[in-house]
């Protein structure tokens, strides 16, 4: 665990919500089970084995000690989430969270949920290929958007900001979709997003009415049991990308399965999509670094 310690003694303070630790890339011997992020004003470690009162104690040592030098008089807040096997838990440690609570990404807002569930609201991770996003729609404003799999809708936030014509974002969760337009509001964007809590694949007559897109964007889930499995679901989601894309049109396809390289969507591209050209990787924020691009995160960007 000294990795972590020797994080949290040198952490500077944050005004957006970041990973400041990832045990989970297997460059910190002994802490692949670990992740810390912040979502200000609170910390959220995250361990994927059980950790007794003696080791939590000791990350509450260490982050009261840090937390006084740079924010002195502040509440320490901070949560650690167990999601080991056969143990998963939530747990409120030191402090409180803010209720509604409102985080910042490059000057963007966001709403997470960090006491409830597994996934907060916002993928840490994903912050290159939202700035992607930004830089991209920036220079080409007018675009039309389908963001698919939408969560909470951070792309769409990020398209609008920068000028997009109109998002639509889909995805089966009405909950999901619920802080999605949430999200919009704390923004101040008030038109140019559509939202479908739909089943994506029951869906494709609604989808393409809207279209064909400039730019699309598939971030599914690597495993969801009855919605979604890369292995056998991408494909019918990659053989619809030419009808749906303008000419020209951009795809940014994401996978984030460990187990399957780079090579699982080039190949299915390849085969079910062959005029969609693959143009670059989007590579991921500098603190997730792995052991193995290969099982990160793959931001994958494809041209029509």
């Amino acid at each position: 665990m000294q990795a972590l310690l020797d994080t949290i003694a040198t952490m500077e303070p944050s005004t957006d919500a970041q990973r400041l630790f990832h045990g989970r890339g297997g460059l910190h011997p002994g802490c692949e089970h670990l992740a810390l992020d912040v979502f200000p004003p609170v910390f959220v470690l995250t361990s994927f084995q059980s950790m007794d009162d003696e080791a939590l104690a000791i990350v509450q040592s260490a982050l009261a000690s840090r937390w006084q030098q740079i924010a002195p008089g502040q509440p320490l807040n901070w949560v650690y989430q167990c999601r080991a096997e056969r143990q998963t838990e939530t747990r409120l440690m030191s402090g409180a969270v803010p209720d509604p609570h409102e985080v910042s990404e490059n000057g963007t807002r966001f709403r997470v949920h960090v006491l409830k569930g597994q996934n907060h609201g916002l993928f840490l991770d994903m912050a290159e290929g939202r700035r992607w996003v930004r830089t991209h729609v920036a220079t080409h404003p007018g675009l039309r958007v389908l963001n698919l799999f939408a969560y909470t809708c951070a792309f769409s936030v990020v398209a609008l900001q920068a000028g997009a014509r109109h998002v639509v974002n889909v995805d089966m969760s009405h909950g999901a979709m619920g802080i999605g337009q949430q999200n919009h509001q704390l923004n101040g964007i008030t038109s140019g997003a559509s939202f479908l809590a739909h089943d994506i694949f029951t869906s494709w007559g609604k989808i393409s009415r809207a279209g064909p897109y400039d730019l699309i964007i598939l971030d599914p889930p690597s495993y969801q049991k009855g919605s979604f499995v890369a292995t056998k679901d991408y494909a019918r989601l990659l053989r619809r990308l030419p009808d749906l894309l303008m000419p020209g049109g951009y795809a940014l396809i994401c996978l984030n399965a460990p187990e399957l390289g780079s090579v699982f969507v080039h190949d299915q591209m390849r085969e079910l999509a062959p005029e969609v050209r693959f143009v670059e990787r989007i590579a991921n924020p500098a603190v997730f670094a792995d052991v193995s691009d290969e099982r990160a995160l793959k931001v994958l960007l494809y041209k029509q």
